[in-house]
C-alpha cells in the first residue's frame, strides 16, 4: 500500500488518535471522568496500603483496568449510537455487555483491594 504512513510518524500520529480519544472519554461520558477522579483519590492511598512493588501494581493496575474496560464500553456505545438510536435487541445487548464489564472490573478493583488491605492488617 503505497503512502501508508511508518515508522516515528505512524507512533506520533498513534499518540496523537490515543489523546484525542482520552479528551473525548474525558468530554463525553460522565462515567469516565469519575473513574478517572477515583483513580486519582487511590493512587496515593495505594503507596500507602501497598508494602512493595507487586502490591503497588495489583492496587493501580487494578484501577487501570476499569479505566480501560470504559473506554471500551464507550467507544461500543458511540458505535451503536451511530448505528441507529432506535431500540433493537442487538444494540441493547451490545451495551448491556459493555457495562458489565465495567461492573466486573469495578468487582475486580474491590477484590484486589480488600486482599491487599487484609494482607496489612490481618
Amino acid at each position: 500500500m503505497a503512502g501508508k504512513v511508518t515508522g516515528l510518524r505512524r507512533l506520533v500520529n498513534a499518540t496523537g488518535y490515543s489523546l484525542a480519544g482520552l479528551r473525548a472519554a474525558w468530554r463525553h461520558e460522565a462515567a469516565f471522568r469519575q473513574e478517572t477522579m477515583l483513580l486519582v483519590v487511590l493512587l496515593p492511598a495505594a503507596f500507602w496500603l501497598g508494602r512493595g512493588p507487586l502490591d503497588y501494581a495489583l492496587l493501580v493496575g487494578s484501577c487501570l483496568v476499569v479505566l480501560v474496560t470504559e473506554l471500551l464500553n464507550s467507544a461500543v456505545e458511540a458505535l451503536t449510537d451511530r448505528v441507529g438510536e432506535e431500540h433493537h435487541e442487538l444494540s441493547g445487548r451490545a451495551k448491556d455487555l459493555g457495562s458489565a464489564a465495567v461492573f466486573v472490573s469495578l468487582v475486580l478493583v474491590g477484590v484486589v483491594w480488600a486482599g491487599v488491605a487484609a494482607a496489612r492488617f490481618l
